[in-house]
């Protein structure tokens, strides 16, 4: 498969500004995320695992499509969406947020980036956050102008990610701070860079805001990358679940609420600024939530492969819960999960049963995430 015809489910499905590059690179297998295609194989999942953690990886995440909002009042929508307080996010600060609707159920967790006093993108996990958006702003009262602008993200992640950063854009990219961005230009092609990425490593996510020069920006990272090791890769499944990183769709949906994960810290119900939820997630927190997520080690041989259905977790018999994202952690040598479970059993080190694609298998709740929990790594 060397073509971009050989892969196809009609134009309505989009290809990304790196798409030739990434099947010319080795891209094997694609899925669907935010209407467009997004690389999920490029040969063994363990060896991309690996090149993740030990050198470095680039991986195409155009998928991670852009909400612009701008105009005088662009600050008060942004905050309108959100329940974290924004009052104090500075130009040029990233910060990783939740979107939630009346009822206080997530629509996505993006990372939020702000560009200048009136200008933020929204990077989105995998929903339609741009119509909720514009949804929401035509009986606002607020003006502001919401689009999709012409910008695809990159994720250059692993520990010589840094390396590679000055190679193409010299020491002062040293100065770049976790969950910052900056600004530049490579060889004339506009980017925004930020200390950013799915992956609980160092790692930079590289913004292109001119589609016709992804193949030339791929080429050009690869290239100053192959004297670190860079190598191109896929999102690893592995990394994100020893982070304890949530998937959408999978491990929170519209009918999770930012309590049952925990996320107490992204949530104000004091500040002053209303927002969408507010009085649902008062009336949630105040009567507490009736499950929560925790991490499991599933007992048993190592999985082959992530689950593609929930798992159902039982205790004496009883249904309590479901894995919601699984997988073997060669570093761990354990098979790990995030899971959802009534919050009566909620407990660390209480043993339960998961109901595998193999069988039932023992099961023990324990802390997550599961490596490196203060995020050291990605913010060193």
């Amino acid at each position: 498969m060397t073509q971009s015809e050989d892969f196809g489910f009609g134009t309505q499905i989009r290809k990304s500004p790196y798409f030739d590059a990434t099947v010319r690179w080795g891209a094997k297998g694609f899925s669907v995320y935010n209407h467009m295609y997004i690389p999920r194989d490029f040969g063994d999942p363990e060896q991309n695992f690996w090149n993740l953690v030990n050198d470095a990886i680039l991986c195409d995440v155009a998928v991670e499509r852009q909400v612009e909002i701008t105009g005088p009042d662009a600050a008060r929508f942004v905050q309108m969406l959100t329940p974290r307080n924004l009052s104090n996010m500075a130009i040029g600060q990233c910060k990783y947020i939740l979107i939630t609707n009346a009822e206080g159920g997530i629509l996505n967790d993006p990372i939020l980036l702000r560009l200048a006093e009136n200008h933020f993108w929204i990077s989105l996990a995998d929903s339609d956050i741009l119509l909720w958006a514009q949804g929401l702003a035509v009986n606002s009262g607020l003006d502001v102008t919401i689009t999709e602008p012409d910008v695809s993200p990159l994720q250059l992640q692993g520990p010589r990610s840094g390396e590679v950063m000055t190679a193409l854009f010299g020491e002062s990219i040293m100065d770049l701070r976790y969950y910052w961005l900056r600004e530049v230009e490579l060889d004339g092609i506009p980017l925004i860079v930020s200390r950013t990425g799915w992956s609980s490593e160092l790692g930079y996510e590289i913004y292109l805001r001119d589609g016709s020069k992804g193949d030339m920006l791929w080429e050009m990272i690869m290239a100053a990358g192959m004297p670190f090791g860079l190598k191109p890769g896929h999102t690893s499944s592995i990394r994100r679940i020893e982070g304890g990183m949530l998937s959408y769709h999978a491990d929170a949906d519209i009918n999770t609420n930012p309590f049952e994960l925990g996320f107490d810290r992204l949530v104000d119900l004091e500040m002053e600024a209303d927002f969408i939820g507010k009085a649902a997630l008062r009336r949630i927190k105040a009567e507490g939530v009736s499950r929560k997520q925790v991490g499991l080690i599933i007992d048993g041989p190592p999985l082959k492969g992530p689950n593609t259905t929930f798992w159902t977790i039982n205790r004496d018999g009883e249904t309590i819960g479901k894995v919601t994202s699984a997988v073997y952690s060669p570093r761990l040598e354990r098979n790990i999960a995030l899971a959802m479970v009534s919050a009566d059993y909620a407990q660390l080190g209480l043993d339960v049963e998961v109901v595998t694609g193999s069988g039932p298998t023992e099961a023990t709740i324990v802390e997550r995430p599961f490596f490196d929990p203060k995020k050291k790594i990605a913010a060193a």
